[in-house]
């Protein structure tokens, strides 16, 4: 009679330790779906590669991205964005300029909107927006034009080079620095 009982408790136990199994099992693969939901949907990081940014981001800067506010807004003026790039299948991040239905030129190394002159206060001291023989574009609706706060000449791939973005092509608004951490903050 006691080797029945001690049969029936190590198979009781050897169940328990079963359970516990496929409890933490399935524990893991829920965690890991939730990631694989936040990651593609709703929030991202993305790593600064080059210097067509500066003075505002640096190479290697590291950077949360909002995803999922793609979907229930329209980019701002102002606003730094990540987009595929029309020319590369990189993506590239830029600073939001020109919205549907402005008119964008640089006129004397300043840039306008809508005839007015912008306040910068993003890019260095002293350097003016160069560009080619187009200063000067329309933005068709749907599309935004953007540019690098790097406007030392070849430092920065952006509309003035590519023209504008469609707006599908944005995946991500930046919202927070979080590397190096003597620059942790939110984004301008």
């Amino acid at each position: 009679m006691e080797k029945d009982e001690n049969k029936v408790e190590v198979e009781n136990k050897e169940k328990k330790e079963g359970n516990e199994l496929v409890e933490w099992i399935k524990s893991l693969l829920t965690a890991v779906a939730i990631a694989i939901v936040i990651k593609l949907f709703i929030i991202d990081s993305t790593q600064i590669d080059g210097l067509s940014m500066f003075p505002t981001l640096e190479h290697k800067d590291r950077l949360l991205v909002s995803k999922i506010s793609t979907f229930f807004r329209e980019p701002r003026r102002g606003e730094i964005v990540v987009f595929h790039a029309p020319d590369t299948n990189k993506d590239y991040i830029k600073r939001v300029i020109g919205l549907p239905g402005d008119v964008v030129e640089i006129i004397d190394g300043d840039v306008y909107v809508n005839g007015k002159k912008i306040e910068e206060d993003y890019i260095e001291n002293g350097v003016e927006t160069t560009t080619g023989d187009i200063y000067k574009w329309e933005v068709p609706a749907g599309s935004y034009y953007v540019l690098g706060d790097n406007r030392r000449p070849g430092q920065s791939k952006d509309s003035r080079f590519f023209g504008t973005i469609d707006e599908k092509s944005i995946v991500s608004y930046a919202f927070l620095r979080y590397f190096p951490f003597n620059k942790i903050g939110l984004m301008d």
